[in-house]
């Protein structure tokens, strides 16, 4: 189609948009776009708008089905099945996995996100010669791992000349987040003036102007108004009022058309709607099977209802849907026992086990074996929600009750790991109606109650407060013992952690009471405890027996989850799967002060979650894995992650993760206006969920801000709000706050109290990085003759650790002892290193302290100028820095999820903004961000 032609009737807005998003599509630059509106507003036209602006594109695309089946990757293989020839420019990893994804080999269950790299990869290699163009219609009915992943892809295409468009339903969960062009009905102009075009008659203006009030303004439901109403009706205005008014009639003219067909091109019109990929093929073999000619069809095709190719399409999702809904439950019946007969049992057997559980008229234990293994399958290939819906649609073909109990709780459990609560409360219901065996009813018991935890944690309107689900969780964790103790003590473990987040929200003697309870179930184990059991006796202990109990125990924890994660990939899947068993292991690093074991299990944790799909669990992974990047001062790195964290929860339609370690980096970054944004937004989630916890964390981050600043007041409020409640792990941090605004505000008493919990807690860590903080903490308040040696040891201990907050802020307060202490050459040499680190990892609020204690001790402190490297973007800087390690374009681009191209792009605006022009050259040029 030419510039000069037309657009569409009353589209002229909505067309400029599209025209400057295809103009847009060019080397280093992408276009995504989500056309969101009812069905029949017109999406599907200004798709095939955009095609017909798209000539010199390459152009693919897919539709989605609401009658399909949620089979992992179908979707995605539809999409992509056209840009196979490319596969062998991609790397290995990625071909493997799109091989394993797409069933064309076999292997282990890909990387679901090496999955969503080797799409973006094959999109750019795709790319390369012309541009491309992607469009996904009628996106709400894609199988779940398809649009995840295709979501995943949306928010990682940059320098790609590649158009990405989807068409959804008004369904505000689904690609959230995406630029949006919203698709509304006609203007009552626009609309008349289409109906007038189409109709063959004048009408009357008033009969005119109703169908235009009951059709809302839908072209779809204009354009079948000549089809479907007759002149009499239309002369005489006897068109039922509100008939059309929905999408649901715009589908039933349809099927009013379809009923006009001849008999024989209604059953293959029925044949083509219930296959799920149109794949002409076995269109044919089960046409054949039905002993219908295949020009039968013709009639369907002249009324511009179906094209007949190498795959079966229809001119709209709606025909398709309303040929399915136009015949009746036997023909259906029919249909998808031919399908199953002409689908090839090798090739596809599990579209092929679908189609035989749709033919079941009853319960049928044997299709109901079959839809379970492909529920294995589609486990095997990361498609937790396909096998959510194979194993749902199993637990209805069974007969045996008890048998049908077993698979319906299997879904249930599916249907959680895939994030779909709702499907799995559903579930859960349908497993409680079968016979049960008492472990099946505890587990149903346990199921339950994690839901409403992992409930209460979203802002969802009526979610339970989060200590209240801890009694369920408990009672749980008491029914599961003797039955399964696996079970019942992560169970303990998940109601301990509930009332860890719900923390000074909750009963004061609730935490200590489950604690208890949990080792009292301890008590009972014999033989070898499990990491997850030493945990949990480990935190127990140190509920029960305050600061600084528990230490050994959390030791030997720590020290078996690491070799655990190094050898057991199952067990770290547990640890994502139970909810709340992060923040613990997270909590119990800290409280032994021990930053290797953070590092360690958060890589593990981000590692699995990553290559198992996990995609409930992934953003919390990765939060904690920020998190150990915020205290070693690379701030850059935890920014990426966090920004994917959001990025997948966005993309899977995830309750957001809460932003623990998001406030924290803006207070160390010392942005004041963000973080104060942040404390504000954050303080009114904690209350909504009665989450303690992240009050206090509020408190603490509220304390770094403004220590940052020197506003030592304000940090000595905010610090003594934090530590008000003994927050497992998080505590000792504030304490820390605490210690140095007290000395800052003449409230040396409150100091020394600080101090003394500093001396159990830090004390009994045996590390460096608890004696480093407690040698600092204790020369705040020490005589001049101690600090000196104090602070001394505060330096040389935190620079063993890895813990470059506070090695900097220790050689910070030492510089500023220094000062007062007149000694100012050796003060200078501690405050410009104090001034190096903070100005490096980008604590601006502390590097300007520390700049202006450089000053009073007469040294000349010019603010840094703007060098190329400062304008450097978090991912630019990491892409730098992992090209100074040495690593390739495709290792950086598999590291981060983007395409090499992409790599290639970012790097080089590095190369202008740093006046460089080799990859050698990164390895000794300062880039920090």
């Amino acid at each position: 189609m030419s510039s000069s032609e037309p657009s569409l009737r009353g589209r002229a807005a909505e067309c400029a948009q599209l025209d400057e998003l295809i103009a847009g599509v060019r080397p280093g630059a992408c276009q995504v776009l989500v056309l969101r509106g009812e069905a029949g507003a017109g999406k599907t036209a200004l798709l095939d708008y955009v095609a017909a602006r798209t000539e010199k594109f390459r152009r693919i695309g897919v539709s989605g089905v609401e009658s399909d089946m949620e089979l992992a990757y179908a979707g995605l293989q539809q999409l992509c099945a056209p840009l196979l020839e490319h596969l062998d420019a991609l790397p290995e990893p990625q071909r493997q996995a799109l091989d394993v994804a797409f069933g064309r080999g076999m292997g282990e269950t890909p990387d679901r996100f090496l999955v969503g790299l080797a799409v973006l990869s094959l999109l750019a290699a795709a790319a390369e010669r012309q541009p491309l163009v992607a469009v996904v219609d009628d996106a709400q009915w894609l199988d779940q791992v398809s649009l995840q992943t295709l979501a995943f892809v949306a928010r990682r295409l940059l320098a790609e000349p590649v158009a990405l468009l989807f068409a959804v339903r008004d369904h505000p969960e689904l690609l959230a987040g995406l630029p949006e062009l919203a698709v509304n009905g006609l203007s009552d102009h626009d609309a008349r003036a289409l109906l007038d075009s189409v109709m063959l008659a004048r009408l009357d203006p008033r009969v005119r102007d109703r169908v235009i009030a009951e059709t809302r303004g839908l072209p779809l439901a204009i354009l079948e108004v000549p089809r479907s109403v007759s002149a009499a009706e239309l002369s005489g205005g006897f068109w039922i009022a509100g008939k059309r008014s929905s999408p649901a009639a715009v589908e039933q003219t349809y099927v009013r058309r379809i009923h006009l067909l001849p008999e024989s091109t209604q059953w293959l019109l029925l044949l083509a709607a219930a296959e799920p990929v149109g794949d002409a093929a076995v269109f044919l073999r089960a046409a054949g099977r039905m002993n219908i000619p295949i020009a039968e069809l013709a009639a369907a095709e002249a009324d511009w209802l179906i094209e007949f190719g190498p795959r079966m399409r229809f001119h709209h999702p709606l025909i398709r849907s309303a040929a399915y809904r136009a015949a009746d439950l036997l023909d259906r019946r029919e249909v998808h026992r031919v399908l199953a007969e002409a689908t090839d049992p090798q090739t596809d057997p599990d579209r092929r086990a679908w189609h035989a559980a749709l033919a079941a008229a009853g319960p049928d234990d044997d299709i109901a074996a079959e839809l379970e293994r492909s529920a294995a399958r589609a486990q095997s290939r990361g498609g937790v929600a396909a096998a959510a819906t194979f194993l749902e649609r199993a637990a209805t073909l069974t007969a045996d009750p008890a048998l049908r109990g077993g698979r319906a709780l299997a879904a249930a459990q599916a249907k959680s790991d895939a994030a779909d609560d709702a499907a799995a409360h559903n579930m859960l219901t349908v497993a409680e109606l079968g016979q049960l065996s008492p472990l099946q009813q505890a587990l149903v018991a346990r199921l339950r109650a994690q839901l409403q935890f992992v409930r209460s944690r979203s802002r969802e309107s009526g979610a339970p407060a989060v200590a209240d689900t801890a009694p369920p969780l408990l009672e749980a964790a008491r029914t599961l013992q003797r039955l399964d103790d696996h079970s019942s003590r992560e169970s303990y473990l998940e109601a301990i952690a509930a009332l860890v987040y719900a923390g000074r929200a909750a009963d004061p003697a609730s935490l200590p009471g489950a604690a208890e309870a949990a080792l009292a179930a301890m008590s009972q184990v014999t033989g070898r405890l499990r990491p997850v059991d030493l945990l949990l006796q480990g935190v127990a202990e140190r509920i029960t027996g305050g600061v600084g109990a528990g230490t050994d125990t959390l030791g030997r924890a720590l020290a078996a989850m690491r070799a655990q994660a190094d050898s057991d990939e199952v067990a770290v899947g547990r640890w994502l799967r139970v909810p709340g068993f992060l923040i613990l292991q997270e909590s119990a690093a800290h409280e032994r002060w021990d930053r290797d074991a953070a590092r360690h299990l958060s890589t593990a944790a981000v590692r699995h979650a990553r290559s198992s799909g996990a995609l409930s669990g992934l953003p919390r992974a990765l939060a904690y894995r920020a998190g150990v990047h915020v205290m070693g001062g690379e701030f850059a790195s935890a920014e990426q992650l966090l920004a994917e964290a959001a990025s997948i929860a966005a993309a899977t339609a995830a309750a957001a993760p809460v932003r623990y370690h998001e406030v924290q980096l803006a207070a160390w970054r010392g942005d004041v206006a963000e973080t104060q944004a942040l404390i504000d937004g954050l303080r009114a989630d904690a209350v909504l969920r009665g989450e303690g916890r992240l009050q206090s964390l509020l408190g603490y981050a509220a304390a770094v801000l403004h220590n940052g600043q020197g506003r030592y007041q304000e940090a000595f409020t905010a610090a003594r709000d934090g530590c008000a409640y003994e927050d497992l792990g998080l505590h000792r941090l504030c304490t820390l706050e605490l210690v140095e605004a007290a000395t800052r505000t003449g409230a040396p008493e409150v100091a020394r109290d600080a101090v003394a919990w500093l001396e159990i807690s830090a004390g009994a860590s045996e590390s460096d990085w608890g004696l480093g903080v407690l040698a600092a903490a204790r020369a705040m308040i020490a005589e001049a003759g101690a600090a000196d040696a104090l602070f001394g040891e505060a330096v040389e201990r935190l620079g063993r650790t890895g813990i470059v907050v506070h090695l900097a802020r220790a050689r910070l307060q030492y510089g500023e002892w220094l000062r007062r202490a007149n000694r100012r050459t050796d003060a200078r040499r501690e405050l410009t290193a104090a001034h190096d680190l903070f100005t490096g990892m980008g604590a601006r609020g502390f590097a300007e302290r520390t700049r202006r204690e450089l000053v009073a001790t007469g040294e000349k402190v010019r603010t840094p100028a703007a060098r190329a490297g400062d304008e450097l973007t978090a991912q630019e800087a990491q892409i730098a820095g992992l090209v100074a390690e040495g690593m390739t374009n495709s290792e950086i681009g598999a590291a981060l999820f983007i395409s090499a191209h992409t790599v290639e792009w970012h790097l080089r605006k590095v190369f202008a903004k740093l006046g460089i022009s080799s990859r050698r050259q990164l390895r000794t040029t300062s880039f920090a961000h």
